[in-house]
């Protein structure tokens, strides 16, 4: 199971933007917060794409099938979108856990905002890409899920970020099919604390000195 990310690219009103692809040979469990793809299910390949600023499409699933086409994606597939410079990304692992960040700080939020304030989709944000060595079984993907929120959100406490993350923030965690399932993806279980420690490490690299 390789652990890397192909640099792709795609155009988005003319101009050429970067991308981030994972293509696997075979489709992998996945679990994911993402707009399009997401749930769980069987995915054969992972994208990471950066839009501009003023990106304002609303037709998210027919943008992501186009880059997906245009990166030789096949099959059902997770897209994922953002403002920040996918060419920047981090890598962190631990043990056989890779976990990559891409880190857009341009709309930082509090989850619970005490003005309840409610914004439409926009493109600044934090998306993690975990790759786990075994599989998990549906609670503990999703358990895995909050474990990785979790770090990403301990590492903007600790850079002093005022906020929980992004409004559009997304995970993406992926395990082969074939093999024992692991039934715990919490952060001190084996798996979840490798999973912590990579995202942890990760978003920590992607935040600047003075975000």
């Amino acid at each position: 199971m390789a652990a890397n990310a192909v640099r792709g690219c795609h155009y988005c009103d003319g101009v050429e933007f970067p991308a981030l692809v994972w293509r696997f040979e075979t489709p992998m469990r996945a679990v994911s917060s993402a707009s399009v793809g997401g749930g769980v299910g069987l995915r054969s390949w992972v994208l990471n794409a950066q839009v501009p600023e003023g990106y304002a499409r609303t037709d998210l699933a027919a943008h992501v099938a186009e880059i997906a086409s245009g990166n030789g994606c096949a099959g059902d597939g997770v897209g994922m979108l953002t403002a920040a410079k996918v060419d920047t990304v981090q890598l962190a692992s631990d043990g056989e856990v890779y976990a990559w960040a891409t880190v857009g700080l341009q709309l930082v939020t509090w989850a619970a905002d005490a003005d309840g304030n409610a914004q439409r989709w926009r493109p600044g944000t934090i998306n993690v890409v975990a790759l786990l060595p075994e599989p998990l079984s549906d609670p503990a993907l999703v358990n895995a899920v909050i474990t990785a929120t979790e770090a990403k959100t301990q590492a903007l406490t600790e850079r002093g970020v005022p906020g929980t993350g992004t409004a559009s923030d997304a995970v993406t965690i992926v395990c082969p099919t074939e093999g024992p399932e692991e039934i715990f993806g919490g952060p001190r279980s084996r798996l979840g604390a490798q999973l912590a420690r990579a995202v942890h490490a990760a978003v920590s690299r992607g935040i600047p000195e003075h975000p």
